[in-house]
Formats: C-alpha cells, structure tokens, sequence
C-alpha cells in the first residue's frame, strides 16, 4: 500500500473542492487575535462548497492594486470583503512569523514551458499575493492539527527541521558578506542577515538562498507523543507543526487525517507507536527520493531545451567558484550548469 498513489480520478475529483459542488473535508477553525497570532483552534468534519475557483496569479494582481478583480470574486456576494480581510490578516501572521525567524529564502523552481512534445522554455515560479495567503493560513492551520491530536493524548507525525549542526559554515557564509552571526543556531539573526542582503543585492539573493538551503539540512518526519518532546521547525520558526492539508497527493498529511478522525470519532489511533515511528521513517525515506527524482527531471528538461542552442551566448551570473568547477546560472532561461571553457578568473 505504501508504494502507491491515490488513484487519479480520486486524487483530482471527490478530494477535489471542486466549484459549485459539494465535500466532505477537515475543516480547521481559528480564532486569530488582533495582533494576527492564533488564540484558539479547533477541527471539526463539515460539509462545504467551493463558491468560486480562483486563479492565483489574476487574483494576486487585483489584491495587489494592479488588476481588475476576477470575475468569480465580482460575482460572489461578499467574496471581494472576505479575500481583502484574508489578505491582511496573512500578511500579518507572515510578519508575526518572521519577526520570530521564520526565514524569507527565495530558491528558482522553473517549470517546463511545452509546445506539444516540444519542451520551448522554462519559468520560474514566481511569489505573490495569492500563494502567500495559503501558504501562510496552511502553517497555520498545520500547527492547530498538531495542537489539536496533541490535546486529546494523541500521537501525531510531526515535520521538524532540526537546529542546523553545520552553523558554523552559515556563519562563515555571513561573515563573507560582513555580517557576523551568534555563536548558537539563531534563526532571528539569520533572518535579520537574509532580509538585509535580499535589499543589498536581489540578484544574487536566490543563490545565496540555495547555499543556506543546503546547509540548513534536510526536514524529516517523526513522532511526538507525551512524554516526547520535538524540536520544531527552524525555518518556519514555529514549535507544534505537522503536514495534514493536502491528503490527496501527500501520504503523511493523509495519516495526519485519519489520526484526526480517530480523534474526533472518539476512537482509538489507527496506529501503534511502532508503526507510526516506522511510518515516519518511510515517509522521510520517500520524500528524499521524490527530492532526487524532481531535480533529475530539472536536469533533463533543462538538457533538452538548451540542446539545440549550443554555441549561443547567454547571461550569467556566477554562483559558484572553487577547485571543483565553476558554476553558473543563465538568466534566461534560468539553469544553473558549470562552465568548461573560459572560466579562468571568474568568482
């Protein structure tokens, strides 16, 4: 069973908030108090309909001033009220967790443009708005279900970034760009570095990002039950947090979800202690490789549309120098590859 995925017609239609139809979700409630930190939470199983399915780049582009307001929003009595409200209190909650270190990187994820069969570009994705409100209400609304199994004497699979062990190469990174860094893991000090060199220089910002990415380490899944208490996660800076919204394409959010029905069904856990442990592990196992597979597809997909273009020119920007190579990465399109001829001297 671990091995395999939803079935496509499950993962993209009775999971789906479909518009105008109606589900069967998890629903987390949260009272968020006037300084945007959540007061109380609680889960409940509801029934809800979708009013209006957004696109995320026109609806960004009208929250920030430079679009007209979408269609589905104009039509639906007091969605245009209740997005703006959502908005804010996003952003503020965004402020609120970075004000406590969550940490602003920003690393290139591109994803192929195709014409056909024909790979013709690749983009970046791109921050807005639009992602952010998510992104922000699915912290969380994450935190609050791990508050919430942890409340009724449930284990429940947490998602931790430990402390990073190779501080002292973060701190040298920093020291490189005249900033010096606390002795101990400070995630308020890094964010403080991190903003002040995105202002600095924006251009080199999200290859700064990746280096402090990798040295960051790797996230992994584990179990906290009573009497065992985990690290958090040091860069969202926040202490109780797991993965539940997204049970139809992410396996620990779906056991995130049948912990939590167990829960509100006053049922015991539908799994021991030992599974869950083992679960965890599985989960961390299979992520890294999903990982791997996802930057191998990058490699191709980028091989594939540079191929015929051997010989042009492009624009660089150097992002990394030493005895093993140089390497760069091309403005557009955006891929990162190391320079075999003409490297002499570049840094």
């Amino acid at each position: 069973m671990l091995s395999r995925s939803l079935p496509e017609r499950f993962s993209t239609d009775p999971t789906s908030l479909k518009q105008d139809e109606d589900r069967l979700p998890l629903v987390v409630e949260m009272i968020v108090e006037l300084v945007c930190s959540v007061r109380e939470s609680t889960v409940f199983r509801a029934v809800v309909r979708n009013r209006a399915k957004l696109a995320y780049d026109a609806t960004a582009a009208w929250l920030s001033g430079l679009g007209p307001i979408p269609n589905r929003v104009a039509e639906t009595p007091g969605l245009d009220e209740q997005l703006r409200l959502q908005d804010r209190v996003a952003q503020s909650m965004k402020g609120l967790r970075h004000r406590a270190g969550a940490l602003s990187l920003e690393t290139i994820e591109t994803h192929p443009i195709f014409d056909g069969e024909r790979i013709v570009d690749l983009q970046a994705g791109q921050k807005n708005r639009a992602k952010e409100l998510i992104e922000d209400f699915m912290v969380a609304a994450n935190g609050a279900t791990a508050r919430f199994l942890e409340a009724r004497g449930f284990a429940s699979l947490r998602r931790v970034l430990r402390a990073p062990e190779r501080w002292g190469r973060i701190a040298g990174l920093a020291l490189d760009h005249g900033v010096r860094l606390p002795d101990e893991p400070s995630a308020p000090a890094l964010e403080a570095f991190l903003d002040g060199r995105r202002a600095a220089d924006p251009a080199h910002f999200p290859d700064l990002s990746l280096s402090i990415v990798k040295l960051l380490g790797s996230g992994e899944y584990a179990v906290e039950r009573a009497g065992r208490s985990l690290d958090g996660h040091f860069g969202l800076a926040v202490g109780d947090y797991t993965h539940s919204t997204a049970p139809n394409r992410r396996y620990p959010d779906l056991l995130t979800q049948r912990l939590l029905k167990a829960a509100l069904s006053g049922e015991q856990p539908p799994y021991a202690d030992d599974e869950l442990d083992r679960l965890a592990r599985h989960c961390t196992v299979q992520e890294d490789n999903a990982a791997k597979v996802e930057r191998q597809v990058r490699k191709s997909a980028a091989a594939l549309l540079l191929t015929p273009q051997i010989g042009a020119r492009f624009d660089a920007i150097v992002t990394g120098a030493s005895e093993k190579g140089t390497w760069v990465r091309t403005l557009r399109p955006p891929v990162e590859g190391r320079v075999v001829q003409g490297f002499s001297g570049l840094d």
